[in-house]
């Protein structure tokens, strides 16, 4: 059974920082692009930032381009998401996503990931 775990998630002021992880157990996602997505209250989750499997592309969301970087650790099944600068709006759940297809670059559409782990709080105070 395929499990994304996030954590790292919580409490921060504006300008801090925090770190997201996303472990995988069940099946080895080397080679699969992974993501970040995130849902405010109110709000359709939207991209935040994908990586490819080769860790040769990124790509971010243009209202995080500059703060957040995504890695791998491919020998861990992990992903992270560092997060800097951090605002108000970015207050939301982040989810953690992997395709489940062996596709070459990354890919900003939810639909496109076949798997989702639970989500983690991140909350942003001004």
């Amino acid at each position: 059974q395929v499990q994304l775990v996030e954590s790292g998630g919580g409490l921060v002021q504006a300008g801090g920082s925090l770190r997201l992880s996303c472990a995988a157990s069940g099946r080895t996602f080397s080679s699969y692009a992974m993501g970040w997505f995130r849902q405010a209250p109110g709000k359709e989750r939207e991209f935040v930032a994908a990586i490819s499997g080769s860790r040769i592309s990124t790509y971010y969301a243009d209202s995080v381009l500059g703060r957040f970087t995504i890695s791998r650790d491919n020998a861990k099944n992990t992903v992270y998401l560092q997060m800097k600068s951090l605002k108000p709006e970015d207050t939301a759940i982040y989810y953690c996503a992997a395709e489940g297809r062996l596709r070459t670059g990354v890919r900003l559409d939810s639909k496109n990931y076949d798997y989702w782990g639970q989500g983690t709080q991140v909350t942003v105070s001004s």
